[in-house]
């Protein structure tokens, strides 16, 4: 492929990551007045935000034989459809069990394009030899970024439903001009066709299938402290510590405002610390920073504890999967991604439930304990070889 195309396959892509992050900020950010508009409780709100993450695991390995059978490129511009689509659907349910059912369709387009522009990136970087995929993870935080901010500003004036639909049209906006591009780009690996062309894939031994396992374990205790700041941030800020929906909103953009700048600087973290050290340094800040997050009385001081939470997470999720894909190849990034979406997955009803027996707070202390856990992961396999 051209120079100038995998320019443009690379800016298509890169849209599509922000635009990723933009539309699911942009839901996050309403959940405190979704969950009022459906009267539920703490735990039956966790249960509905398990359909996210349940629709996303479940999709994750169907989306894979898609990209497959008919190009990553063509999968992530439908999924991107559904997911601008379904992202509109919430304002207009009433009751918890109508609300989780509408988010399994939102996480399985959210799963779905994950993995379809995850595996195109892949692709691109395999192709450039360059180490751009923090890039596009920036792109994902930057979108965030946006998408919270943006609720920030609009939580006062418009309804959930004015804001979510206006999201859904924004989104379907970019998608159609973005798409547009990436349909135009050659696939770097074409679909199958129904061919068999491919060889396949050498047996795994045990001891790598537990190490790919064990990186596994880091991205799930990453993905689980995401979760629970996309899902449950907003909500502590404004039950526990009496902030205004929009100062409330200002919490996860301002983690999402730390992830981009730590993913930003990713490579070049990597290059001078080594991925041992960057995961010791960004899990135990990571846990720092969610104990201030959780625990601190005043609004000030948790927001600088959801940015230094952003700060420490920032990074253990691509080093994690690019270390079980080091060592197992595209079957190491597919159970390492697997096991961190599991993360999301476990995240909103852990929380929920222990908000219920203990208190909100206290349930996010739980994101610290796993970024410690995290940490000693990193120390732990410290000798271990990948490439």
């Amino acid at each position: 492929m051209p120079g100038t195309d995998l320019v443009r396959l690379r800016l298509a892509l890169t849209a599509f990551f922000a635009l990723d992050g933009f539309v699911f900020a942009g839901w996050v950010v309403r959940i405190p007045a979704i969950k009022e508009q459906t009267g539920a409780s703490a735990s039956a709100l966790g249960l509905a935000l398990l359909g996210v993450s349940a629709g996303a695991v479940v999709t994750m390995t169907l989306t894979g034989r898609l990209c497959r059978r008919y190009g990553s490129h063509l999968v992530t511009v439908v999924c991107a459809v559904v997911l601008c689509l379904s992202v509109a659907l919430p304002p207009l349910t009433h009751s918890a069990a109508a609300l989780g059912t509408v988010l399994l369709l939102f996480g399985a387009a959210y799963g779905g394009i994950n993995v379809a522009f995850n595996s195109a990136a892949v692709d691109l970087v395999a192709a450039l030899r360059r180490p751009i995929m923090p890039s596009f993870h920036a792109a994902f935080s930057l979108g965030g970024m946006i998408g919270a901010g943006l609720g920030a500003l609009v939580a006062g004036s418009l309804s959930p439903t004015r804001h979510l639909w206006g999201l859904a049209a924004a989104g379907l906006l970019i998608t159609a001009f973005a798409g547009r591009a990436l349909m135009r780009c050659e696939p770097l690996t074409p679909a199958d066709s129904g061919r068999t062309e491919r060889a396949a894939p050498r047996r795994l031994d045990r001891r790598t299938r537990a190490l790919v396992i064990v990186f596994g374990l880091i991205a799930l205790c990453t993905a689980y402290g995401e979760g629970a700041l996309a899902d449950w941030g907003a909500l502590h800020l404004e039950e526990d510590l009496d902030a205004s929906p929009g100062a409330a909103a200002v919490g996860y953009s301002l983690f999402a405002l730390a992830m981009t700048i730590g993913r930003l600087s990713g490579t070049t973290l990597l290059e001078r610390l080594g991925r041992t050290r960057t995961i010791l340094a960004g899990g135990s800040t990571a846990a720092a920073g969610m104990l201030l997050g959780a625990l601190a009385p005043s609004l000030p001081a948790a927001l600088l504890g959801y940015a230094i939470t952003g700060l420490g997470l920032a990074n253990l999720f691509p080093v994690a999967i690019e270390r079980a894909g080091a060592l197992a190849g595209p079957t190491g990034v597919a159970t390492a991604s697997t096991l961190g979406y599991g993360g999301m997955l476990l995240g909103p009803p852990a929380i929920g439930f222990m908000a219920d027996w203990f208190s909100l707070p206290v349930a996010l202390t739980s994101v610290a304990v796993l970024a410690a856990v995290a940490t000693f992961i990193g120390f732990a396999t410290r000798d271990v070889k990948t490439a």
